[in-house]
């Protein structure tokens, strides 16, 4: 995954996760509001997460650890 196309896809989560948060908010359903947003920060956790698996697989291999 390039590192521009990962930054797209955390804004566009980001995007998506304010206006549904803004929408539940004026609907008066603040709880769903909260867990879309919680929602989102695991999925951007999760991408983060692959991410740094990536890289630490990648210098265990230059190094020859293990």
């Amino acid at each position: 995954m390039n590192g521009i196309d990962l930054l797209f896809k955390i804004a566009g989560i980001g995007i998506i996760v304010s206006i549904l948060h803004t929408v539940l908010k004026q609907a008066g359903k603040e709880e769903q509001g909260q867990l879309v947003t919680l929602a989102g920060v695991v999925i951007v956790l999760l991408l983060v997460i692959q991410l740094l698996a990536g890289f630490f697989e990648t210098v265990r291999t230059m190094f020859n650890l293990y």
